[in-house]
């Protein structure tokens, strides 16, 4: 029964993440946060995501017992094929960077600018809960491994971290957007929603399919460095070469890499 309540908590945790973040609505009057905030806090999170990746979803898939295929084929394959996934959905659904003013996905009249800027962080908030649903599935499916359980745990607290900033930049815009406070807390804490919902999906799938979980961790890590590579680099080293964002990834990389060495 207490290992139960690992995977709970992480799951409320990174909601709640997203959901402190969206209450900055009700404290800050500007309709977006600065672009050096902005930087620091885009920096800081693709760090976390990008050690976590490695550290928490490839080190262990690596790491798997897999007797049909080399593990790092394994890995490789996985790594492309979540990249690839996350890549035809940016082309399919329509959504909006507000750092970068751009569209993308495909072009629907009727859908508003509100809308399209809650999917773009929607998007982004998929594979977070992806990853961290496989790793506490993998985790309980071995009964006798408390470290795996503990590494999910940490793992949970690490994209909770870095859910706070997030919240804030989805509901700021919208903010601006529609006048209304209330309604962009709404939007921002139901855009942090898609995390717990795919956290149980991919809890799920890692407990019920054993031979999946390496295929299934590195899946989940190509899904969050296409993110990263694709959408908050080009955000945290924007408008200049201030380093900014370079020096808040390197510190969300060594948080992530500290959180993840810890040992009990």
């Amino acid at each position: 029964m207490e290992r139960i309540l690992y995977p709970i908590l992480g799951i409320s945790l990174i909601f709640l993440g997203t959901t402190l973040g969206a209450l900055f609505v009700f404290f800050i009057r500007k309709k977006e946060i600065s672009p050096k905030l902005y930087k620091i806090f885009t920096g800081f999170a693709a760090g976390v995501m990008f050690s976590a990746s490695f550290f928490s979803l490839i080190k262990p898939a690596l790491e798997s017992n897999v007797t049909y295929l080399p593990s790092w084929s394994v890995v490789i394959i996985s790594i492309v094929l979540g990249a690839g996934f996350l890549w035809i959905i940016d082309k399919i659904v329509p959504h909006f960077h507000n750092a970068e003013k751009k569209e993308e996905g495909l072009s629907v009249k009727r859908m508003s600018k509100t809308s399209k800027m809650f999917l773009a962080v929607t998007i982004h908030n998929v594979p977070e809960g992806l990853s961290v649903g496989i790793a506490f599935g993998v985790a309980l499916s071995q009964s006798d491994n408390h470290a795996l359980l503990l590494g999910a745990l940490l793992l949970a607290i690490g994209i909770a971290i870095q859910n706070i900033p997030e919240g804030a930049f989805v509901s700021l815009p919208i903010k601006g957007e529609t006048g209304s406070s209330g309604k962009a807390f709404l939007f921002g804490m139901l855009s942090g929603a898609a995390e717990p919902v795919a956290a149980v999906i991919g809890l799920f799938l890692a407990m019920q399919i054993q031979g999946i979980m390496p295929w299934a961790l590195a899946f989940a890590a190509g899904c969050m460095i296409y993110v990263v590579v694709e959408e908050m680099i080009p955000e945290m080293t924007s408008e200049g070469h201030d380093n900014f964002g370079v020096w808040s990834f390197i510190l969300g990389f060594v948080v992530m890499l500290a959180l993840d060495s810890i040992q009990f």
